[in-house]
């Protein structure tokens, strides 16, 4: 049977995960798999013991032997219950152990992606894979060990009494395994494209929610509750619907024996009171019920035997998804030999450098662009030409197709990922805080600071006065991703971080675009005392923002097509000029 299971299974997918967990967890299956011995040696003992029960309790049965038989009862079962309990705590000790170790190594796997990787792949999907596919990797490890260890070896040993004590009803009693095998096979086939659209289901209930809670505002804006309420019905109405089906493909097995094993009891009842060639089939009344005993004993563990199919079709869908994400291969991969970034003035360098998202969409055309040491370098141009882009090249967030990112002299793809990043600070116009306290998330910007440090810090972004009005000042709870906070709190929180962190790279993506005058006056402040000395190159559309840039370069379609000092663009006719006089309300 198990053969023939693997030839329609992915063979070495099931090896594979056989092979990684019972390497790792093998003490507690060795375990595990003594006390199933016992479980099954002990089921097959209550059953043999019935000839003795049944001798036993006849007339002038000396009283010794039935102490003797009733202390054997008594033995049998307290082992069989003993074992079953130290199989479930082995058992579970396992498999709780398997979940955990492939959920960090996916959370491990992600978190070596880069940024091509979370934008092809489904918040849903990762999350399905987190929350089912390693409990499936355990399901199915846990389905085969049972099977094979716990129930195959009772089968046999109540099969051996049945034979012991009535080899020709046992004989008679297979008749009925070939129709219980056809039945299950057909079920097999049914329920796995049942299953595989079941999980797709399950990922989109997910996904509905992670838009939900992140797009709550917009929800509530547009009013749009109903259309939401109408997704999340009808995609879990698609869930219920396969659920039910699958109950029933399953559950098909339980009537399925228990139509035959009736007809096989019934049937071996009624061969007992016959005769053959006049001889009685049946020799004692003891072996007669120590034989339906086994028989009867054995419908539980033929049952989990046949259905093993059906569980291990539904499990390893999970593996699949689980394997699918921990062999995806690495999008952005740190040098076998990658050294330390070595220290320098952070001069910055693009050479050539080409890149797209997609295999034509080009967003950067063979750009050769400089980031001077210690100046302020502004980038300005329309939506879509690649300002983003390249900040996320020079954190190497992305590689480039062709050229490269140089810093002080050194290409990034030769340094280390902590090296590179260390170097380099970074505030976005889409602000993030993890959830805790104020304190622990401005100390994520350099660990091991001072709580004058990160007060400093604070003052800087002019965040102080806001925290320190808070209920708990600094160890006040910023919520899920700042949630508890204004969107302006939130960046100035965002820039404290940069400030503590002190790098000699700084990277503003729209970091003032949150900010009312007042507020970003002040920022502007803070930001120009930051830079100083450092090397700062800046994203902002508000032209009033980059007026004290050393440099401006305008990146249009992925190239640089104008730079120079801020006065001398807004001298001469360009797009930062026609920009620059629509702001001022000085276009024609």
């Amino acid at each position: 049977m198990l053969q023939r299971f693997l030839a329609t299974m992915e063979r070495k997918l099931l090896w594979r995960l056989l092979a990684e967990n019972f390497r790792s967890q093998w003490p507690w299956y060795a375990l595990g798999i003594i006390a199933m011995v016992a479980v099954a040696g002990a089921t097959a003992a209550s059953a043999w013991i019935m000839n003795d029960i049944v001798r036993s309790l006849g007339p002038g049965t000396p009283k010794s032997e039935v102490y003797m038989v009733a202390f054997s009862v008594a033995m049998i079962f307290a082992v069989r219950g003993t074992a079953t309990y130290l199989q479930s705590v082995f058992m579970a000790k396992a498999g709780n152990a398997i979940v955990a170790t492939q959920q960090r190594r996916m959370y491990d796997r992600m978190l070596k992606q880069g940024l091509s990787f979370y934008s092809s792949q489904g918040t849903g999907d990762l999350l399905l894979s987190f929350t089912q596919a390693a409990q499936s990797a355990r399901n199915v490890i846990d389905t085969i060990v049972a099977a094979f260890m716990r129930d195959l070896l009772t089968l046999v040993g109540l099969i051996w009494v049945m034979f012991a004590q009535q080899p020709v009803l046992s004989s008679i009693s297979f008749i009925a395994i070939p129709f219980a095998t056809i039945a299950m096979q057909r079920l097999t086939r049914l329920i796995r494209d049942v299953v595989s659209r079941e999980l797709t289901s399950i990922s989109r209930i997910m996904e509905v929610v992670n838009e939900t809670t992140t797009g709550i505002r917009v929800i509530k804006a547009f009013a749009l509750e109903d259309r939401m309420a109408e997704t999340m019905g009808y995609t879990i109405g698609r869930v219920e619907k396969m659920s039910n089906h699958i109950a029933r493909l399953q559950a098909a097995t339980m009537p399925l024996m228990d139509f035959l094993s009736g007809f096989a009891i019934a049937g071996i009842m009624a061969l007992s009171a016959t005769s053959i060639f006049g001889m009685h089939i049946v020799t004692s009344q003891g072996q007669l019920m120590s034989f339906l005993t086994a028989l009867i004993m054995a419908y539980e563990p033929a049952r989990r035997i046949a259905s093993m199919r059906l569980n291990l079709e539904t499990g390893m869908l999970g593996v699949e998804l689980m394997y699918g994400l921990l062999d995806h291969p690495i999008t952005l991969v740190e040098k076998e030999d990658a050294r330390i970034l070595p220290k320098g003035p952070g001069q910055i360098v693009l050479r050539d450098v080409t890149f797209s998202y997609g295999e034509n969409d080009k967003v950067l055309k063979n750009l050769d662009l400089t980031f001077e040491a210690g100046k302020t370098t502004a980038l300005v141009g329309p939506s879509g030409g690649g300002k983003t882009t390249i900040m996320n090249m020079i954190m190497r967030l992305y590689d480039p197709v062709s050229g490269s990112v140089e810093i002080d002299g050194t290409d990034i793809r030769d340094v280390t990922f902590a090296s590179l990043r260390e170097k380099i600070s970074f505030v976005g116009q889409e602000t993030f805080l993890f959830k805790g306290t104020v304190m622990e998330n401005l100390l994520l910007g350099r660990r091991g600071a001072t709580e004058e440090e990160v007060i400093a810090a604070a003052k800087d972004a002019n965040a102080h006065d806001f925290i320190m009005a808070m209920p708990q000042g600094y160890q006040s709870n910023v919520g899920e991703n700042g949630r508890n906070l204004s969107g302006g709190q939130r960046q100035r929180l965002s820039i404290a971080r940069a400030i503590l962190r002190d790098a000699p790279i700084l990277l503003l993506d729209e970091a003032t675009s949150a900010l009312d005058a007042e507020s970003e006056h002040a920022i502007q402040q803070a930001l120009i005392r930051l830079g100083e000395g450092r090397t700062t190159v800046m994203i902002a559309h508000r032209l009033s923002s980059v007026l004290r840039a050393d440099e401006v370069v305008v990146i249009m379609d992925g190239m640089a097509v104008d730079r120079g000092a801020p006065k001398e663009l807004v001298a001469r006719e360009n797009f930062f000029k026609r920009a620059y006089d629509l702001q001022t309300d000085k276009a024609v």
